[in-house]
């Protein structure tokens, strides 16, 4: 026989053979018996009673954690609070003007040769011969002196006034002054805008004392009757010769005047002047 034919047999008889042989069943897991069983329950039941004690003490944590978390929060919640009312309050003081005080020592009430007058004083008027209380203020420009009944007329081509001092029972004054007709030249007239309508005012020139001054002063004259000082001191006395300590009254004596009391007795008339009340 041919080779090909010899090989072609051989297969032929493997093939045949091999389907022949019997082929095994898969391998299956032999059945459980009852405590089997039940250990492996008990397995599992242990298994998931730890998983569950993991996870309830991972919560706990977690929870331990936010409350920490959150007392910090509050904590620095309450600290910015604190803070933005420290920077409002340094906020509002860094607008207001800081106030550097400095002690000076006054030589006989002069400092660098201006006098240092308190709110209110006393003044005299030479030429009508009284005393009155007057107001210090730096708010006005021209002084004011109280008067009434004033009548203009001429006299030797010029303006001149007469007038009587406007004064309250409780004014201090000369006694025989209070009624007395006083005349004086007209040096201009001044322009008052009130809400009642415009009102023109004479201004008269008197000489003026206080304590170490003496000077010409420029007066308005109005009814000043009701307010508390007779005679208004304002800034053109003031300037280049006197400044005012808020904190202090009549620094220096009341003058004497023929037929008024004594300087000594002006004490009484300063505590009635308590009530510091003017403008």
């Amino acid at each position: 026989m041919r080779p090909g034919v010899v090989w072609l047999l051989a297969g032929l008889a493997v093939m045949v053979t091999g389907c022949a042989v019997p082929t095994s069943a898969p391998d299956e897991p032999p059945p459980l018996d009852e405590a089997t069983f039940d250990m492996r329950m008990d397995t599992l039941a242990a298994q998931l009673s730890q998983q569950c004690g993991e996870t309830s003490a991972l919560q706990q944590r977690q929870l331990d954690q936010q409350q920490v978390f959150t007392a910090d929060v509050r904590e620095v919640g309450s600290l910015l609070r604190h803070l933005r009312s420290d920077v409002q309050a340094l906020g509002a003081r860094s607008d207001e003007p800081v106030i550097i005080r400095e002690e000076c020592q006054a030589d006989n009430g002069l400092l660098e040769g201006k006098t240092l007058l308190g709110r209110n004083e006393w003044v005299g008027l030479p030429s009508i011969g009284t005393y009155l209380q007057a107001r210090i203020d730096s708010g006005a420009n021209t002084s004011s002196l109280s008067a009434r009944d004033i009548t203009p007329f001429e006299r030797d081509g010029e303006d001149w006034v007469r007038f009587k001092l406007a004064l309250n029972d409780d004014d201090v004054v000369v006694d025989h002054i209070r009624d007395e007709w006083i005349e004086a030249p007209v040096e201009r007239r001044v322009r008052i805008l009130q809400a009642s309508g415009d009102d023109s005012r004479p201004v008269i020139t008197l000489l003026l004392t206080l304590g170490p001054l003496r000077e010409n002063v420029e007066f308005t004259l109005n009814d000043r009757s009701h307010l508390d000082y007779p005679v208004l001191l304002g800034r053109r006395f003031l300037l280049d010769i006197a400044l005012i300590d808020v904190a202090e009254t009549y620094r220096f004596e009341r003058p004497e005047f023929p037929g008024g009391e004594s300087a000594d007795q002006a004490a009484e008339d300063e505590a009635a002047d308590a009530d510091d009340s003017e403008e």
